[in-house]
């Protein structure tokens, strides 16, 4: 199925050259390659301070990069920045939102960010906090009372209302109850399935290892591993050996 989606796609929806980004003397990211399609779930893996949240700062606009080229569904991050921020949606690991807004002020202003439409908007609205059980009460105080779960379903919420193209989440399972963890698994795959593209980051290699059809593991800033769980099934089961032996382990 993932080598037909590739056929026929005939640009990667997230294409990443050569890739460089340094702190000071520190180089973290020192060449990193990488394209995804529509109809993948990508998980891009590694130890800690690896850069796997600098590349996708680096993706989003956070952050400027010293040399290589970043582009999504075509567009250059750089040099056409407000375009391919238009076809994302993002999720952090720490959910940032206006505090002083309550949840449904706070969605319906990034929705009107976004353009969508009174229509679309309480469609979405309605079905999203649906699947992640957040109810009407809930979003009708201040988000500044909300638990750190909470408004990380928000921010989930808040990242799909505008049907982005491309869905990228940095560890989105972070303060989540056992629940919301399950039920954003299913939402993933699902996204996914309809030919969207899920980029996500995560410690946790058994639900990289169940969900994703391919896996870059990074090190030394690098990619230095690129493997298609489709066509090796086997790998599902070995990913964490294979992730320990990377790191020399």
């Amino acid at each position: 199925m993932m080598d037909q989606v590739q056929t026929e796609a005939k640009t990667p929806t997230i294409s990443i050259k050569n890739l460089h980004k340094s702190y000071g003397q520190k180089q973290v990211l020192k060449g990193i390659n990488l394209d995804v399609y529509g109809g993948e779930l990508f998980g891009f893996i590694g130890r800690n301070g690896i850069g796997k949240s600098t590349t996708i700062d680096c993706m989003i606009g956070v952050k400027r990069f010293n040399e290589g080229s970043i582009t999504l569904n075509g567009y250059d991050v750089v040099k056409e920045s407000v375009e391919a921020k238009k076809t994302f949606g993002y999720v952090a690991s720490e959910p940032t939102c206006y505090e002083i807004m309550t949840g449904y002020d706070y969605l319906e202003f990034i929705a009107s960010i976004y353009g969508v439409g009174e229509k679309e908007f309480k469609n979405n609205y309605k079905y999203l906090i649906g699947r992640l059980a957040l109810s009407e009460s809930d979003l009708q105080v201040p988000i500044a009372g909300y638990s750190h779960g909470m408004k990380q379903k928000l921010c989930l919420v808040a990242s799909l209302l505008y049907s982005p193209d491309i869905w990228i989440l940095d560890e989105p399972t972070v303060g989540l109850d056992i629940m919301a963890v399950e039920e954003l698994k299913k939402m993933m795959r699902e996204y996914a399935d309809h030919g969207k593209t899920v980029f996500v980051t995560s410690h946790n290699i058994e639900l990289v290892s169940k969900l994703c059809d391919r896996v870059a593991i990074v090190n030394n800033g690098v990619v230095q591993g690129l493997h298609d769980l489709n066509k090796s099934p086997n790998l599902r089961l070995g990913l964490s050996r294979l992730f320990i032996e990377t790191y020399g382990g």
